[in-house]
């Protein structure tokens, strides 16, 4: 049985008196279960051929973002996920010949090749490299997955995955690109670097079990002759390398090679083969066909969008901006499904898109997506206002930044694009606008084809954004120290001041309480600068009282009082008071913090009148902004190892969601410090997380280049939508519940035996539920969809009745941690 929600398998994990773990699965249940979901991912991970891969069945195409695979239906845009709980990203996929499993290659020390079920979870693996998995390939019977290692291990092996035993292993003289097995799956082919190499498959199996060496039926030499240019092989039988500044493409067999075909392109870094077609993916976003029997050219694909133009206004195929060398983005990766006859597409500039190719001469566009191609450094969520018709944006959209230059628009709800035509974005189903920033799309390109486009330090890019309350305005925050001002009506920038000599690290409106309008930025130059938004944003202060890089500010109080909250890498916190002139308001120090730690970053709760500090020693120090004086300390990391990065409050002030240099997020009670919610899935660090204002979701970006939307489970998002409104004041009495979302296989539990604590007394019959007066000795949970809920009850444990489809666990309670 598989979960509706998610289709993952509904597992119990128990363990035998040898130690051995048994699976169980549950029977189907109309409970619901409580617990947060990866919703959608928006972004794609570096892509080379072998990261792109569609099932022949249903057309499903498969890509990496991070430590999440996404399955993505693109006739509907709807998206599953498989997360890989080891954290480790993923490298390689290929979907098996029946389409029902997956198998993935990842990196990372001691990586493993591992074989999912299509719709279900994990079902083996193989540790058979020691840096990372380059490329991956099922046979075409399914039984045999063949794994290539990355440049620096070198080794190529083959596992019959159903036995989970490595029957051949060879190792290889250069890097590779992509592995190809035959349709009658005798033997594959491995190329890269000046390298086409045939590997005998039918004489490893016959020998016997064991890891045994490969049969190599041709050398390189004898298939590249004279050639002294880099190779590279794109698909089994067909392959391209560069000649000159030309590109060729020709057949390959173990018998020989055929005459070479120019492609008339710059560069050729992807093929899609099939029994009609041959798809090649060049340079400036052309795909030209071919067929595969003599090669004979067919025709050319219709390009993707253009670079830096706003698409919102221009037709796809208008004239490129002025001083634009490149006008569309190069082609990285193909996949085809023959069944479908959809052509799935990947650029440098990370968009996706999926080609209607049944007829190639007219091929149409079925489904795009356009993501950061960069670091995504910040967040921001569309405020709610009082007067809805106010808005200069739609309820539930959100802003993110990056390193591409880049500002986008996003909504989390579909049905946003109907209501808004004007934001209408005809080339992605989820993204509503892009602000190109400056004149240089070169930074739009993959990572090594834009190392020239960098700054006189090596970063460029948008690094902060920040929105005023009263939604008109966008103030964005580059890594050269430029702060721009952009009007959120017409989506143009109005104002750009040069305004710090190093990067903007944070932007802070004051907020309508306070009776002001200002804005503050910090920098890594060690100032903050404080601009009068009713002047133009012109300077009206400058705070130097920081030694170095300021990671946060923020704005609280009311008017006269306005105070202006800071803490830095000094591991310093300053409060600072405004005092009203006939220049405006001016600051000057109230209060001085210091710790014995770094502080990276803050957060007022709803009422201003506290914040929490994330700091280096993984704790969140919770302040009093009128005394300056620490009120508590709350543990704000899972793991006991890194440094806490990020902290952020939802909009209730119920919970707080921390990201530490594990990559994990962790999200909090806020009253008491239990862990709700551990999430897991970006491949690097996070570098920020946002709850949406109607608390249903939380968004998280990281320096993957993904934006992952997170959804909250119902409950948490009542308890927080009541306490908006009133509905649970503080400090309630009433029983409290703490979800621990966690992968269930790392948990093991013991099921619960048909006996008794010696001496506790038996309950009455009949009775549905107790309170366990000793909390320490036992408590009782719960595990679903591969998640564990553990429920607490104020002053006792609450023990639920037993029943055929709520499954009744112990495991035992220690002070510090559980212990099974």
């Amino acid at each position: 049985m598989v979960h509706p929600a998610n289709n993952l398998p509904l597992l119990r994990v128990s363990r035998t008196k040898s130690g051995t773990r048994k699976n169980h699965r549950w029977e189907p249940s109309s409970h619901r279960w409580l617990y947060v979901t990866l919703e959608k991912v928006l972004g794609i991970s570096p892509v080379v051929s072998s990261f792109l891969t569609s099932d022949p069945n249903s057309g499903r195409i498969a890509y990496p973002a991070g430590c999440v695979v996404v399955l993505l239906d693109p006739l509907n845009n709807k998206q599953d996920h498989i997360i890989n709980a080891s954290r480790k990203p993923f490298t390689a996929l290929s979907f098996s010949p029946d389409g029902k499993h997956l198998v993935t290659g990842e990196s990372g020390h001691m990586p493993c090749v591992r074989v999912w079920e299509v719709g279900g979870g994990q079902v083996a693996e193989v540790q058979a490299h020691k840096y990372g998995v380059a490329c991956v390939a099922f046979s075409c019977s399914g039984s045999y997955v063949v794994s290539v290692g990355f440049q620096h291990d070198r080794t190529i092996s083959v596992w019959d995955w159903r036995k989970g035993s490595i029957i051949a292993t060879n190792k290889v003289s250069s890097r590779v690109f992509s592995v190809s097995v035959s349709q009658d799956s005798s033997y594959f082919v491995t190329a890269g670097n000046r390298h086409v190499k045939f590997w005998d498959l039918d004489g490893s199996k016959d020998r016997r079990p064991g890891s045994l060496p490969l049969a190599w039926l041709s050398p390189a030499p004898s298939l590249l002759p004279g050639e002294q240019h880099q190779q590279r092989v794109l698909w089994s039988g067909v392959w391209a390398w560069p000649s000159g500044e030309q590109h060729v493409l020709r057949l390959c067999e173990p018998e020989g090679i055929t005459p070479p075909l120019l492609l008339q392109t710059a560069a050729a870094s992807g093929l899609a083969v099939s029994e009609d077609w041959v798809f090649c993916g060049c340079a400036d976003g052309v795909i030209r066909v071919f067929r595969p029997a003599d090669l004979q050219y067919v025709g050319t694909l219709p390009r993707p969008h253009r670079l830096g133009v706003d698409l919102t206004r221009s037709a796809p195929h208008s004239p490129p901006p002025a001083g634009s060398e490149v006008a569309h983005p190069d082609t990285l990766a193909l996949t085809f499904d023959p069944r479908g006859q959809r052509l799935s597409c990947v650029y440098t500039d990370h968009s996706v898109y999926v080609w209607d190719v049944a007829d190639v001469k007219n091929a149409g566009r079925l489904h795009s997506a356009l993501y950061h191609s960069s670091c995504v450094w910040n967040i921001q969520v569309y405020p709610e206002l009082q007067d809805p018709s106010q808005a200069r944006l739609p309820p539930s959209s959100f802003l993110t930044c990056s390193s591409d230059n880049t500002i986008r628009l996003w909504h989390s709800d579909a049905p946003i694009r109907q209501r808004n035509q004007r934001l209408t974005l005809r080339h992605a189903s989820d993204l509503l606008k892009i602000l190109y920033v400056g004149e240089d799309v070169q930074r739009l390109q993959a990572a090594g084809e834009r190392a020239e486009a960098d700054g006189p330090d090596g970063k460029a890019g948008i690094r902060v954004l920040g929105i005023s309350p009263d939604g008109k305005h966008l103030a964005a925050g580059d890594r050269c120290g430029n702060l721009r001002i952009f009007d959120l009506e017409s989506l143009t920038e109005l104002l750009k001041i040069e305004a710090h000599d190093s990067e903007v690290l944070c932007l802070e409106f004051s907020p309508l309480s306070s009776g002001v309008k200002l804005l503050a930025s910090a920098s890594r130059d060690r100032l903050i600068h404080v601009f009068n938004q009713e002047k133009n944003y012109n300077l009206q202060q400058t705070l130097n009282d920081h030694s170095a890089s300021i990671t946060a500010v923020k704005f609280t109080g009311q008017s006269p009082e306005v105070q202006l909250v800071s803490c830095g890498a000094d591991k310093s916190i300053y409060v600072q008071t405004a005092e009203q002139t006939p220049d405006g308001s001016l600051f000057s120090r109230r209060h001085h913090v210091v710790e014995k730690t770094m502080l990276y970053d803050m957060d007022l709760d709803p009422t201003g009148t506290r914040v929490s500090v994330a700091c280096q020693d993984r704790n969140v120090r919770v302040y009093s902004v009128e005394t300056g004086k620490l009120e508590r300390s709350l543990k704000g990391s899972a793991s006991d190892e890194g440094a806490l990065l990020k902290v952020h409050s939802d909009p209730s002030g119920s919970f707080f969601a921390t990201s530490c240099s594990d990559k994990n997020i962790t999200i909090f009670e806020a009253e008491t410090g239990e862990c709700v919610a551990t999430l897991f899935g970006h491949s690097e660090l996070v570098s920020c997380m946002r709850f949406s204002q109607d608390c249903r979701h939380l968004i998280s970006a990281s320096g993957d280049s993904c934006v992952f939307v997170w959804r909250l489970d119902p409950q948490m998002s009542s308890t927080m939508r009541k306490r908006r409104v009133g509905g649970v004041p503080g400090g309630d009495s009433r029983g409290r519940e703490t979800f621990i979302t966690v992968p269930a296989p790392q948990l093991p539990l013991e099921e619960e035996e048909d006996q008794r604590t010696p001496g506790r007394p038996e309950p009455p019959a009949g009775e549905s539920e107790q309170i366990d007066q000793n909390p320490g000795d036992r408590i009782t949970s719960f595990i679903s969809n591969k998640f564990l809920k553990i429920k607490y009850i104020d002053g006792g444990i609450k023990k639920l009745k037993h029943s055929p489809v709520i499954r009744t666990w112990k495991c035992r309670l220690d002070p510090e941690r559980f212990v099974t």
